[in-house]
């Protein structure tokens, strides 16, 4: 959680809730006919972080509603990969690149790379950020999703020209009312 995003993020969206707050702990003490679990679930770097953050789209899914989780990428089709990012606004340029890569491909967890170079005139700035993602097979999503609460299928997604691929469709399942 950062204050100076969420600061942003308000100015932009001004007729948006903003509230701070961490997927694995976050009680709003309310309900939503849909939640979603976006690219910022990979964050989720232990099968405990997973199952946290499952409880708490769990509490916050009316009974009958629907959760999405829509990871980055799952064990069975993790591959490493690079991209590179570029702008330019004036005398300001930014050159970005983003390499994603399993030190060790028997654990739960991957690690993306940033490298930043930042010109401004003539001064440079150069940045390096490391991030540790968590990488789960199918099987495992499939389980601790079902542990919280849901009833799970996977489902495709278009990420691409003629490219899908899988993302989680949770069904918090209604109460089962007796025929009068």
């Amino acid at each position: 959680s950062s204050e100076p995003m969420l600061a942003l993020s308000r100015e932009i969206n001004p007729e948006s809730e903003h509230i701070a707050g961490d997927m694995r702990s976050l009680r709003l003490d309310r309900t939503f006919d849909a939640v979603l679990v976006h690219d910022a679930v990979v964050y989720m770097a232990s099968e405990a972080d997973l199952e946290a953050a499952a409880r708490t789209a769990f509490v916050h899914t009316r009974p009958g509603g629907a959760a999405i989780f829509a990871p980055d990428c799952v064990r069975e089709i993790f591959r490493e990969s690079t991209n590179l990012f570029e702008a330019d606004e004036g005398r300001m340029s930014l050159r970005s690149l983003e390499w994603s890569w399993d030190p060790d491909p028997e654990d739960d967890q991957y690690v993306v790379d940033y490298a930043f170079l930042a010109r401004r005139g003539t001064e440079m700035r150069a940045v390096h950020e490391r991030h540790l993602m968590g990488l789960f097979a199918q099987a495992t999503w499939l389980r601790i999703l079902a542990s919280a609460g849901y009833r799970v299928e996977m489902i495709g997604r278009p990420v691409g020209e003629g490219e899908t691929d899988q993302v989680f469709l949770c069904r918090r399942p209604a109460p089962f009312k007796a025929a009068e």
